[in-house]
């Protein structure tokens, strides 16, 4: 009798942790309701007597962005937040513009994996492997060229060509969400504690301060 109980826990166990991932639709899609007051993992919602081909369109990703920034790079984003019929789809775009030695900032995706095309220009791609090892991952991708990056690891892309360069990258989310590494280290509300960072970063409180002041 012991053993049965015994087994029958097991089994329940292994269930639970095959099921233990983001559950697929019940439907045929839920349209995001925006401007819903309901608090739920993603979006409640929208009618779907209300629904239209709108909810599952976007135009514009065939136009530059404006890339006249410190970073010299532009994000055009197709997430749940620009097309609602992505909600519940795990799935999302975005438009990358990058001017000659743009960058896009360590960062990271904390619900998503990425998948980037060049569609234009040389880019410069990398990742960094998680503790101990920190291995960084990096390869120069030319025109048609595809790179991947692992959910939640810091990665970057950077234009090394003299023209300007766009990608597109596919998400495994609909709302990948962005931890910008430089932002959220300096640039944070309120700030971490200047001694913390000068400890951190083995650097003097004046140089931490310097760049604080600049977010």
């Amino acid at each position: 009798m012991t053993k049965n109980i015994l087994l029958c826990c097991i089994l329940a166990v292994a269930c639970a942790v095959a099921v233990a991932s983001d559950p697929a639709p019940l439907q045929d899609f839920c349209v995001a309701d925006l401007n819903s007051q309901v608090l739920v993992n993603g979006f409640a919602c929208l009618d779907p007597k209300l629904v239209t081909a709108d909810n599952f369109s976007l135009s514009g990703l065939d136009m530059p962005g404006n890339v006249s920034n410190p970073q010299g790079s532009a994000i055009t984003p197709a997430t749940v937040g620009q097309i609602p019929g992505l909600n519940t789809l795990g799935i999302s775009l975005v438009r990358i513009d990058y001017a000659p030695w743009g960058v896009v900032s360590p960062h990271t995706h904390p619900r998503a994996s990425e998948i980037l095309v060049v569609i234009e220009g040389t880019l410069l791609v990398g990742f960094v492997t998680s503790n101990p090892d920190n291995k960084l991952i990096t390869k120069v991708l030319q025109k048609g060229d595809v790179f991947v990056f692992p959910e939640g690891l810091i990665h970057f892309q950077q234009n090394v060509g003299y023209g300007n360069a766009f990608s597109f990258s596919g998400l495994s989310s609909q709302n990948p969400g962005v931890v910008l590494v430089p932002d959220t280290v300096f640039g944070s509300t309120p700030q971490i504690a200047t001694d913390v960072l000068a400890k951190a970063f083995q650097v003097d409180k004046a140089i931490v301060d310097q760049i604080e002041a600049k977010f």
